[in-house]
């Protein structure tokens, strides 16, 4: 009920208003159609939109473009509502808990077959770095990744698992993390290995094979390629916790939007994983459109439009199985979580939907400022609240 002031100002590099800016205007409920939209002229580069509000739960956010010398530029802001108050839609199947528990004792039934080689050109003073990669899921198939390990550790030492966002790239390893006493193991998703050359080769699977690989068997719960990832980096945790050199009693699982959502999955499926630090999860709460709210990346049919190919049924009643807040309900490590109220691919309304089911001990960091990224103060402060969880 409560109005908030959006106040909106074009300058130029010194920071003195433009005047007579021309601006496009949108004011909408997270990631829904504008309650309000269209142009103005500002004469002295400024103006302030008041007198909008929301009687319930949510986000409302005003989005602003302008045009100046040829180049457009796009800026928000959000106004949050009760966010600890927003309750998912998304509900859980009723054999939830027993699928992910057949899926994970059949995948228990496969050789793991480790190999670690370490790879001396990335080695630094400090740290390690060896490929790594495990078989899971089927056989034959393995999950690729890249490990930091500390030179000077004394003993065993905690580990954290880093899961990825979405897309395919390389992964590099997490070095300053090692430095400070992890073993790090940065992993991969597409069964292929980590630190392939020449740089463009995930590029070219990007837009390829791997193009909308987030919708592949969506039309069934067994073969939704989720359910391979998924399995994948619970199997993670087993993998790490065979090592000599890693501490059994304190493994984490880190990661941001997609890695978000399969660091939530990760602590909710495997028993092992003592900490969790999430950032803006997808996955969540995909069914929000559904009833008229925004839903998590990967967008689930926000218009009756959006992916004819594709039986809109079929996979929503699969994606209940793979809904990052029906796993939420079931972590019951401590975990720390964050996300921006300006995000453009997780709406924060989903993120929220999912936070705030976990009953489990968690601190969450709102930004109301950030969009699909995170400070990287923030970052720091993750770390060092997981270092904490190690003491």
């Amino acid at each position: 009920g409560e109005k908030p002031r959006f106040a909106v100002a074009v300058t130029n590099c010194s920071n003195a208003p433009i005047e007579n800016a021309e601006i496009y205007y949108e004011i909408s409920e997270d990631f829904l159609s504008p309650l309000k939209k269209g142009n103005m002229t500002l004469k002295d580069g400024t103006t302030t939109f008041t007198g909008y509000t929301m009687r319930k739960p949510g986000f409302l956010r005003c989005r602003v473009w302008v045009t100046v010398d040829g180049r457009k530029y796009e800026e928000c802001a959000t106004a949050g509502f009760d966010v600890e108050k927003i309750e998912p839609k998304t509900v859980m199947p009723d054999d939830f808990v027993a699928f992910w528990q057949k899926a994970l004792d059949d995948n228990a039934k496969i050789p793991m077959l480790p190999q670690l080689t370490l790879v001396p050109e990335k080695c630094t003073p400090t740290v390690n770095v060896y490929s790594a990669s495990f078989q899971s899921y089927k056989k034959g198939s393995r999950i690729y990744g890249t490990m930091c390990v500390p030179v000077n550790h004394d003993g065993k030492c905690p580990a954290l698992l880093i899961v990825p966002g979405a897309g395919c790239r390389s992964r590099k390893g997490y070095f300053e993390e090692a430095e400070k006493g992890f073993v790090t193991f940065e992993v991969g998703i597409h069964g292929i290995p980590t630190v392939l050359q020449p740089e463009s080769i995930y590029a070219s699977l990007k837009e390829g094979s791997l193009l909308n690989y987030q919708f592949s068997g969506i039309d069934d719960k067994n073969n939704y390629i989720y359910k391979r990832i998924f399995l994948g980096c619970a199997r993670a945790v087993d993998f790490l916790a065979s090592l000599d050199f890693v501490d059994g009693e304190h493994i984490g699982v880190m990661g941001g939007s997609q890695g978000g959502a399969l660091s939530i999955v990760t602590a909710a499926l495997h028993p092992e994983i003592d900490f969790v630090a999430a950032f803006y999860p997808a996955l969540s709460d995909v069914s929000g459109y559904q009833v008229g709210r925004a839903g998590g990346w990967p967008s689930m049919f926000p218009t009756p439009e959006d992916h004819p190919e594709i039986n809109r049924k079929k996979a929503l009643r699969v994606m209940s199985y793979y809904d990052v807040v029906n796993f939420a309900r079931r972590v019951k490590c401590p975990g720390f979580y964050n996300f921006g109220f300006n995000d453009n691919t997780c709406p924060p309304t989903s993120v929220c939907a999912a936070l705030n089911v976990v009953k489990a001990p968690k601190v969450v960091v709102e930004n109301p400022a950030s969009y699909h990224w995170r400070y990287k103060e923030i970052h720091m402060e993750a770390i060092a609240w997981m270092k904490s969880q190690c003491e």
